[in-house]
């Protein structure tokens, strides 16, 4: 298991949007895996809305088990779509505590009630592969809009 990761702190780089020709797709990076999943939540939660204006409001623990860690990502990822979706939560700060290949434990920061300009409906398995780079690890992920 890894080590708690918070991203509170300004990372190097957490991610950059892709050209897509329908969807939208991010490349996330991370020096670690934990790292690489909490801005992967970022990049997603970038899309819909300016997460520098939220004053974080509401926490939300989350725990996932999957098949691997590609899926895991992207089960991480749709599971805090549900919450937007089904709590009009927007999240904002995203620590990852405990990441195995098939386990994420992490608590979600954000707040209610947060006008979103671009609604993502899922996170999907497209062109999606975790890497390891010199830097530590990158992935790209397409969204289904």
């Amino acid at each position: 298991m890894s080590t708690p990761h918070a991203t509170g702190q300004a990372p190097a780089r957490r991610f950059e949007n892709l050209e897509h020709t329908a969807d939208l797709a991010i490349r996330a990076y991370g020096a670690t895996l934990p790292e690489l999943f909490a801005n992967a939540a970022y990049g997603l939660f970038a899309q819909m809305a300016d997460l520098a204006s939220i004053a974080p409001s509401v926490q939300r623990r989350i725990e996932l088990r999957s098949l691997d860690r590609e899926s895991l990502l992207v089960d991480w990822l749709n599971e805090l779509l549900y919450w937007r979706e089904t709590a009009d939560e927007t999240y904002a700060q995203f620590e990852v505590r405990q990441l195995s290949p098939r386990h994420l434990r992490a608590v979600v920061r954000g707040a209610r009630g947060v006008p979103v300009a671009h609604p993502v409906k899922a996170a999907t398995f497209h062109r999606l592969k975790i890497e390891e780079t010199p830097d530590g690890y990158a992935a790209t992920i397409v969204f289904d809009v």
